[in-house]
């Protein structure tokens, strides 16, 4: 799709429809919308998840009730299974879960390995995230990767990133 005109953050398209009712009528219909409407043609795909100390399945959160949203909305996880005190999200290739088990939220997260750490990043943006990409390449185990990091509202720090070529 071509950008919009120099100086606008909208385009405007129009067509003109036949449709077939009684008399043949024309109908034109306009559609505006925002430049940030497109912006998300295509989804990072998270492939794997690794917590920095114990296991992906028991972060530990203050709340589950008021983690969810940010896991949701902002991330893009969906709500697998909940309890009173836990909940097992996924997306894409991986689970991870949320539970009131005491543990201190700062001394944890996960890192995430995803096929595209930019498209993650422009994701995390266009879902409301007010963060800068500060990218850098970290070397684990031979492996070179691309990456950002994040702190949940919870407290929980995750680090996303994309495996570079050897």
């Amino acid at each position: 799709m071509a950008e919009p005109p120099m100086g606008s953050n909208t385009w405007t398209i129009c067509k003109t429809i036949v449709v077939p009712r009684g008399r043949n009528r024309r109908y034109q219909y306009t559609l505006t919308f925002d430049k940030g409407d497109l912006a998300m043609t295509r989804k990072a795909v998270y492939q794997h998840a690794a917590p920095y100390l114990k296991d992906a399945m028991n972060l530990p959160v203050k709340s589950v009730n008021e983690a969810l949203p940010f896991y949701e909305n902002t991330m893009g996880f969906q709500r697998f299974e909940k309890t009173d005190s836990s909940v097992t999200l996924i997306r894409d290739e991986i689970r991870i879960g949320l539970a009131e088990n005491g543990g201190d939220p700062t001394q944890e997260g996960c890192f995430f390995q995803v096929d595209d750490v930019e498209k993650a990043f422009e994701e995390l943006k266009f879902n409301g995230l007010s963060i800068e990409a500060n990218y850098r390449v970290d070397t684990h185990r031979e492996h070179r990767f691309k990456v950002f990091f994040v702190v949940a509202p919870d407290g929980l720090c995750y680090c996303l990133g994309e495996r570079l070529a050897d």
